[in-house]
C-alpha cells in the first residue's frame, strides 16, 4: 500500500557528517537523505521524491530513529536494525535486498554477488546493484557497505560521492582502498574541485590559477608519535624543531618515540634534548593519556568521526584544536576539515576575496559551510592563494596562527 501524501512528514537534523534529513509515515521511516551542499539542497532532494511532505518536529518514534542514526554516525555503531522502515510501494525484490543488507553489521563489507546470494537470488548481482542504487534508507539500510569486484569502492550517488562513502566506512573502521586515489585524501578530487567551483566563484578563480590539489600524507608510527612531534615543533622554526626532535628520538631504542619511553626518561635527559619545561610536561601528559587509552591508536582513529577525534585529543596538555586538525588532514587524509585558526588559511581567504583584513574564525567557518564536504580541499586552495600572491610554486601547507 502506497503512503498517503498527507501521511508524510520530514525534518532536518545534524550529524557528524553534516545535516541529514529524514521522512517518515505512521508505518516507519520512508527516506533518509544524506547531506547535500546546504540545507536548501538537502530539503529539495528529499522533496523531489516526496513533494507533499510536511516539515515538522518529529514525534517519539521518528525522533528515536534520528537519534540512533546520529549516534551511529558519531561512532556508536548501533546496527540500526530496530528502526522500522516503510517499504510500502517498493518492489518485493528491493525489499528482500534491503532486508539482507540490514543484516550486514558495521565493519563488514560485501560484494553485489554475495548480497544477491544473501537475498535469495544468486546470479542477480546486476539487479541487486540497481536496488542498492535506489536505496531510500541511507545509513539504516547500509548501502555504503557494498563494494564492487576486487573490494573496489564502486559508485555512490550521495553528495560527495566516494568521499562520503569512504567517510561512512571509516566511521565503522573500514578503510576504503580507492584505486587511483590522488592527493592522499579520502575523496574524489575531481568531485571536490567541481563542487567548489560550483558553489564559490571567488574560490573558483584561485582553482583556475592553481595546479591540481595534492596533499602528501605524513606516515606515522602511532598517534602518540605524531602528537609528540607536533608538540616539539610548536613555536619553533622548522630547522630548530627538526634538530630537537632528532635529539629526542636519539634517547630511545631504534629512535622510536613511545609513551613508555617518555614516561621512563628523566626530566634532565628531555631538557638536554632541547625541550622547554612546558613541552616536557606536555609530553609526559601525552604519554600518560596514551597509556591509559585516552589517546587512541591510529587504527581506532580511522573509525572515529572528526569531531570525536578533536574532542578526545584536545584534552591532552599542549594539544589544541589546530594541532588535531593538522593530524586529521596530513596524517589521516580527512576531506572535510577547515582549520579556521590557521594563519595561512585566513590570509589566503583575505587575498582570494579581496578583504582588507583576515576574517575572524567564526566568519570563515560560516562562509566555509558552502564548501562541505570538501573543506580540506578548499583549505589547500586558500594556502595556494598565499603562494600565488608571492609568485611562488608552493604546494600549500598549514601555519599555526
Amino acid at each position: 500500500m502506497l503512503a498517503r501524501v498527507d501521511d508524510v512528514a520530514f525534518a532536518l537534523f545534524d550529524t557528524p557528517i553534516g545535516r541529514c534529513a529524514a521522512a517518515w509515515t505512521p508505518r516507519g521511516l520512508l527516506r533518509v537523505q544524506l547531506p547535500e551542499a546546504d540545507d536548501d539542497a538537502t530539503r529539495a532532494r528529499l522533496l523531489g521524491t516526496h513533494p507533499a511532505a510536511r516539515e515538522q518536529r518529529p514525534g517519539r518514534e521518528p525522533r528515536a530513529a534520528i537519534d540512533a542514526i546520529r549516534a551511529h554516525l558519531g561512532g556508536a555503531l548501533d546496527p540500526l536494525t530496530s528502526i522500522r522502515i516503510d517499504t510500502s510501494g517498493l518492489p518485493a525484490f528491493h525489499v528482500r535486498v534491503y532486508e539482507a543488507l540490514r543484516r550486514v553489521p558495521p565493519g563488514e563489507t560485501l560484494g553485489y554477488g554475495e548480497l544477491a546470494q544473501r537475498a535469495g537470488s544468486p546470479g542477480a548481482a546486476r539487479a541487486v546493484g540497481q536496488a542498492v542504487g535506489k536505496n531510500p534508507f541511507a545509513v539504516v539500510v547500509p548501502c555504503h557497505r557494498v563494494l564492487a569486484a576486487g573490494a573496489r569502492p564502486g559508485g555512490f550517488s550521495a553528495h560527495g560521492g566516494l568521499g562520503t562513502k569512504g567517510r561512512m566506512l571509516a566511521i565503522e573502521g573500514v578503510t576504503l582502498a580507492r584505486a587511483g586515489r590522488r592527493g592522499g585524501l579520502a575523496c574524489d578530487l575531481d568531485d571536490a574541485v567541481a563542487h567548489l567551483r560550483r558553489v564559490d566563484a571567488r574560490l573558483g578563480d584561485v582553482i583556475a590559477r592553481s595546479p591540481p590539489p595534492k596533499l602528501r600524507l605524513d606516515p606515522t608510527e602511532s598517534t602518540f608519535a605524531a602528537l609528540a612531534q607536533s608538540i616539539v615543533y610548536q613555536q619553533l622554526s622548522g630547522k630548530a624543531a627538526s634538530t630537537i626532535h632528532g635529539r629526542l628520538r636519539d634517547l630511545f631504542p631504534r629512535r622510536r618515540l613511545t609513551p613508555e619511553g617518555v614516561r621512563g626518561a628523566t626530566d634532565t635527559a628531555l631538557r638536554a634534548a632541547g625541550l622547554s619545561r612546558g613541552k616536557v610536561l606536555a609530553l609526559r601528559d601525552l604519554a600518560d593519556k596514551a597509556l591509559d587509552g585516552t589517546v587512541p591508536d591510529v587504527g581506532a582513529l580511522r573509525g572515529m568521526s572528526d569531531a570525536a577525534i578533536v574532542d578526545r585529543l584536545v584534552g591532552v596538555r599542549g594539544v589544541g584544536r589546530w594541532t588535531v586538525e593538522m593530524l586529521l588532514i596530513f596524517r589521516l587524509g580527512r576531506p572535510d576539515v577547515l582549520p579556521v585558526h590557521d594563519y595561512g588559511v585566513r590570509h589566503g581567504f583575505q587575498l582570494a576575496y579581496g578583504k582588507r583584513a583576515m576574517p575572524a574564525p567564526g566568519d570563515l567557518a560560516r562562509h566555509g559551510e558552502r564548501w562541505r564536504p570538501f573543506r580540506t580541499v578548499a583549505s589547500w586552495y586558500l594556502w595556494r592563494a598565499v603562494d600565488l600572491s608571492r609568485g611562488g610554486p608552493g604546494g600549500g601547507r598549514a601555519s599555526e596562527g
